[in-house]
């Protein structure tokens, strides 16, 4: 494969192709590229999308998110999903607000240090936000590099190989690499897909070795199936904090309680140990028999 070759061709794809999201254009700050990637963890862009747009209206800055209460972050999650990650943003705005004078770190490094940052997400900053060069590998490319490159029809299990893969393809110059990572992510998602990939239309099928092998159903050992959302512990917190997203004040344990069974439970005390979770995270605050968000 000719990785310059590859990669021009991808980039062009991506100028022409790809989906307008608000953080992508030019004049996107630091910070608004951060929001995106933590609500776009494990959730889908078009859930993410209404929210990302009224969180930058509300928070423009990280100084802004920093001086709300925590339980507001939290409200305004709504049902992305996860809502430590609002949490985990919160904590971090304040630590770019009093620690970075209200600016997204620039380094890998530093970004590291702050709250519910990872080495994916720094990376991604780094390189969204920046125009820095670094390998930024998700579900998505995972997969478009399983197919062009080895010839699998789906990825393994993530590995630091990963990361190997995409520094062999990304550009040098450092403005095109940015490019590319995002078009390999755009690439996957929605040409490149896990269940209907369309071949026909991809703008990297010449080099493609799945393609080309004639697609052979190799794909590695599937990994095992995530437990169930419908009647788990995730489910049942997940109505308490609808709940608490609605109430301004406090509700009582009984009600948070009732609203954990409305509904069916898996076992008489679920209701308990999904209310004792989301305090022991600091979702939930309890006092006096009354519960909160933070």
């Amino acid at each position: 494969m000719d990785h310059d070759e590859f990669s021009g061709a991808l980039n062009t794809w991506f100028t022409g192709s790809a989906r307008d999201l608000p953080w992508r254009k030019p004049g996107a700050s630091p910070w608004a590229v951060l929001v995106s990637e933590f609500m776009l963890q494990q959730t889908q862009v078009d859930r993410v999308l209404p929210r990302w747009l009224e969180w930058m209206e509300r928070w423009p800055t990280p100084s802004a998110l920093a001086a709300a209460e925590p339980g507001d972050a939290v409200r305004a999650w709504g049902r992305l999903g996860y809502p430590r990650r609002a949490l985990w943003l919160h904590r971090a705005a304040i630590q770019i607000a009093t620690e970075h004078n209200d600016q997204v770190p620039t380094s890998v490094e530093t970004l590291l240090e702050l709250t519910g940052i990872g080495p994916y997400t720094a990376r991604a900053v780094a390189a969204f936000a920046y125009g820095d060069r670094h390998p930024v590998v998700d579900t998505n490319t995972r997969r478009v590099i399983a197919r062009a490159v080895h010839g699998k029809a789906a990825a393994g299990m993530p590995a630091a190989a990963d990361l190997d893969d995409m520094e062999a393809l990304l550009p040098q110059d450092p403005a095109r690499a940015a490019v590319f990572n995002a078009a390999a992510m755009e690439l996957g998602a929605i040409v490149c897909t896990a269940r209907t990939p369309a071949c026909d239309s991809c703008p990297v099928a010449a080099w493609c070795e799945w393609r080309g092998a004639g697609y052979p159903d190799n794909a590695p050992k599937k990994r095992p199936k995530q437990a169930r959302f419908e009647g788990s512990d995730r489910q049942i917190r997940g109505r308490i904090m609808a709940l608490l997203r609605a109430t301004p004040g406090t509700v009582t344990t009984e009600a948070a309680l009732a609203a954990a069974a409305d509904g069916g439970v898996a076992d008489a005390e679920q209701p308990r140990r999904a209310y004792d979770s989301l305090i022991a995270d600091g979702l939930m605050i309890e006092f006096e028999g009354a519960a909160r968000l933070p």
